[in-house]
């Protein structure tokens, strides 16, 4: 890869978060920013367009498994919601290509780094986030004042 990639991860707190702590650690290479959520099922659009406005490559959602989801809704609502912000992504451009949805079940830890990994990949294949002219001066992709949202840093 010619650059390092920067993703930013909006993931459920009881699944996603389990595996990440029972996987191996992510190429480092790679930087990742991890938003901690609820659930999966409460990102919108608003803070996956201002992460890829704040120069996000590629963004991606886990969530639980809907048979393993405690919120009942909350993977099928994620898929649901995805759906609609990818033809927003089409619309202006940057493609649907960037944003990718996981299923993740608590006790997976290895797939942690897979994601993180198919994530990158697909960001070699379509390239650097046209939004994203220069990488120096950076700040958080999200804050954390959304749904109870909590930044989980890794560079």
């Amino acid at each position: 890869m010619e650059y390092d990639s920067k993703l930013v991860g909006f993931v459920c707190k009881f699944c996603f978060l389990h595996s990440f702590d029972l996987g191996p650690q992510p190429d480092t290479s790679i930087r990742l920013e991890m938003i901690k959520l609820p659930c999966a099922g409460r990102v919108d659009a608003r803070v996956v367009l201002t992460a890829f406005e704040k120069g996000a490559d590629a963004v991606f959602v886990a969530g639980c498994p809907s048979h393993e989801c405690l919120n009942l809704t909350g993977s099928a609502r994620a898929e649901k919601r995805l759906d609609r912000i990818k033809v927003l992504l089409d619309a202006i451009g940057l493609g649907r290509e960037r944003l990718m949805l996981y299923h993740v079940s608590g006790t997976n830890g290895p797939r942690l780094a897979d994601i993180v990994r198919e994530a990158a990949l697909a960001v070699g294949c379509i390239g650097r986030n046209p939004l994203n002219t220069h990488r120096s001066g950076e700040r958080s992709c999200c804050t954390n004042d959304h749904s109870g949202a909590e930044i989980l840093a890794r560079d």
